[in-house]
């Protein structure tokens, strides 16, 4: 018996789809696209602009927050507020995202250390509430579980969570908390295949003014993308790095997939191997 006729073409590119989150090998129908493709993209858009307009839930936030750090902070987070009053003013004017509101500044100096500390921890919806509800508890449980088993002694400012709020807000943060870095993690720009990942940005000796060249980012953090584990070994890296150095930015590079840096054992990454240890560009 033969099979029944369809009008969708197939593309051979389409068991390639296993490997990525990419829109490939969609095929057709006629000149337009599958009904099932056009029906998925409709639904990933629909998410992704849900996710930049969608208010985060600070209370169920702080619910989820409490088992993470009742262990290791002895204070409450502080919910602050950018200069963007709401969710439309922060989507026309990203500055104001970036500036503490005056009651916010009048809440801080209470929790402001007359000693340095080493590290803020800054939780901001960006533009993905979505990403901070599901990933910001877990990346900050396991970040202050690796802090209390390193090496070194951190001392903590307080933590805080900010509404409206862009990466730059997490300077004016550090810098009035008297924190010798600030760890920013935020809601990143959605896209059609990733409507709930969490960005994270390490900034040494923060302050108001400074560009994002001063900063180091970790990315797509996100049950389909980068594990939170994952993105907490890495961030300790460059802390570690950052205490040693004294600086954040373009010059501290993110070297954990370097072999060679921990354990002497062999350079993983072909970029950088030197000719004795196999093929690669010499240094």
């Amino acid at each position: 018996m033969s099979e029944a006729k369809t009008p969708v073409v197939a593309n051979h590119w389409r068991a390639l789809r296993r490997f990525t989150d990419a829109r490939i090998g969609l095929g057709r129908a006629g000149v337009s696209l599958p009904t099932p493709e056009l029906l998925a993209f409709q639904l990933a858009h629909a998410r992704a602009r849900d996710a930049v307009h969608l208010p985060l839930d600070v209370a169920g936030l702080m619910a989820n927050l409490t088992p993470a750090i009742e262990k290791h902070l002895s204070s409450p987070p502080i919910v602050l507020e950018s200069c963007a009053g709401d969710r439309f003013t922060y989507l026309q004017r990203p500055d104001l995202g970036r500036q503490l509101s005056d009651e916010s500044r009048a809440r801080l100096p209470s929790a402001s250390l007359d000693e340095p500390v080493d590290l803020a921890i800054v939780i901001v919806d960006g533009l993905s509430s979505v990403g901070v509800q599901n990933t910001a508890p877990s990346m900050v449980g396991g970040l202050l579980n690796a802090l209390e088993q390193d090496n070194h002694d951190w001392t903590l400012a307080p933590l805080t969570v900010v509404e409206q709020g862009r990466v730059a807000i997490g300077d004016e943060i550090g810098a009035r908390l008297n924190a010798r870095m600030v760890v920013v993690l935020i809601g990143e720009r959605p896209g059609l295949s990733s409507p709930d990942s969490l960005g994270i940005y390490l900034t040494f000796g923060p302050k108001g003014g400074l560009t994002d060249e001063r900063r180091n980012c970790i990315s797509n953090v996100r049950p389909g993308g980068l594990s939170a584990e994952e993105a907490c070994r890495r961030l300790l890296y460059l802390m570690r790095e950052a205490r040693r150095l004294k600086f954040t930015g373009v010059g501290l590079k993110d070297r954990t997939d370097d072999t060679v840096i921990e354990g002497g054992r062999a350079n993983k990454n072909f970029l950088t191997r030197r000719p004795d240890t196999g093929p690669g560009f010499p240094l």
